[in-house]
């Protein structure tokens, strides 16, 4: 901050970088924030399932499982991964059919990715509803008092 006093009498031109600085500062503060944290990346790990109330299979449910290589089965039968939304179109394009809900169960090993791929397909093939069947929880009981009676009558 030299200031000039005396006589040169012309204009001088001298850049104002403090501003500059300032704006400088504030964005490597920003950037040394922010950056650490995208390069962290996201982890989710789905949740175990503790059963709160009974679903005993019955002969009108649609199940489509997928294995840890992305197979389709539908029903337990194999499908290949191209028909899957052609064979769903046909179920669930029958007229008077109530029940839209189709059953996924997917291998845990299996990436999420392939888990949300076949829910998609299956929205664009007619099923309104989808719901995830997951295993109990190791170490937990059902919440279902029907659940926890063993056969043979003793609990």
């Amino acid at each position: 901050m030299g200031m000039s006093l005396g006589g040169g009498g012309g204009v001088k031109a001298e850049p104002n970088v403090t501003p500059m600085i300032d704006v400088m500062l504030v964005l490597l503060i920003i950037f040394m924030i922010t950056i650490p944290q995208i390069n962290a990346g996201f982890k989710a790990v789905p949740p175990e399932g503790q059963s709160l109330k009974p679903h005993p299979e019955e002969d009108g449910d649609q199940v489509l499982g997928i294995d840890d290589q992305g197979r389709y089965y539908l029903n337990k039968k194999p499908v290949r991964n191209e028909d899957l939304e052609t064979l769903v179109r046909e179920i669930y394009g029958v007229e008077g059919r109530e029940d839209y809900i189709m059953y996924v169960k997917a291998d845990k090993g299996l990436q999420y990715l392939k888990v949300v791929d076949a829910l998609g397909v299956l929205s664009k093939s007619g099923v309104r509803v989808a719901a995830l069947i997951t295993e109990q929880k190791p170490g937990t009981e059902s919440l279902v008092e029907s659940d926890r009676i063993k056969p043979g009558g003793s609990q």
